[in-house]
């Protein structure tokens, strides 16, 4: 049986450790949960501290542009139910929030998260349940933060998925792709 102690770190709200925290974050991973119970990941990442803080109890971010699944977003439609675990780079405790999630398409809400060419399409509000860090034992076992533990890079080749499905050479779609990750990044165009 689990070691009670650990679970006095849950908290449900966030304390100033995980305000700094959430300041100083470009990246966090989304989780929600479909009505099936299929459960969904999506990578979050932005300018530093763009996970908004409303209150001790409410953390807001924006939606934007990505792979346009929209899986997620449509698991908080129909559960609420959502997650993320906030990093930063090169520290490896990581904080964990859960919460019931809602989407919002306010123009002054989404204007506040809006930059030069990097407009928030929604916003995902999540109002806190719990809250806590997580030790550093997973991303010390795999020397996350560790380059030279690191295979060599690998690269996705989206145009050998898409390429015969779409009837397109592999190479164009890959050259799209490519053109989105450097002269789009912000956007779908």
């Amino acid at each position: 049986f689990p070691d009670p102690g650990p679970a006095q770190k849950v908290l449900d709200a966030l304390d100033d450790q995980a305000l700094s925290f959430l300041a100083k974050s470009p990246f966090a991973v989304l989780a929600t949960v479909s009505a099936a119970g299929e459960a969904d990941a999506s990578p979050k990442g932005d300018i530093a501290g763009f996970i908004a803080v409303e209150d001790a109890r409410t953390v807001i971010f924006p939606e934007r542009a990505g792979n346009n699944l929209v899986f997620g977003l449509q698991n908080i439609l129909a559960t609420h139910q959502a997650s993320l675990l906030v990093v930063i780079p090169g520290t490896s405790e990581t904080l964990r929030i859960v919460g019931r999630a809602t989407l919002h398409d306010d123009p002054d809400l989404l204007a506040r998260f809006a930059q030069p060419h990097r407009p928030a399409l929604l916003a995902i509000r999540i109002a806190i349940t719990r809250v806590y860090f997580h030790c550093a034992r997973s991303f010390l076992r795999a020397g996350l933060w560790q380059p030279e533990t690191w295979p060599e890079r690998t690269r996705v080749s989206f145009g050998r998925i898409l390429g015969p499905k779409r009837g397109v050479e592999p190479a164009a779609i890959d050259a799209f792709v490519e053109r989105t990750y450097t002269t789009q990044l912000w956007e779908n165009d």
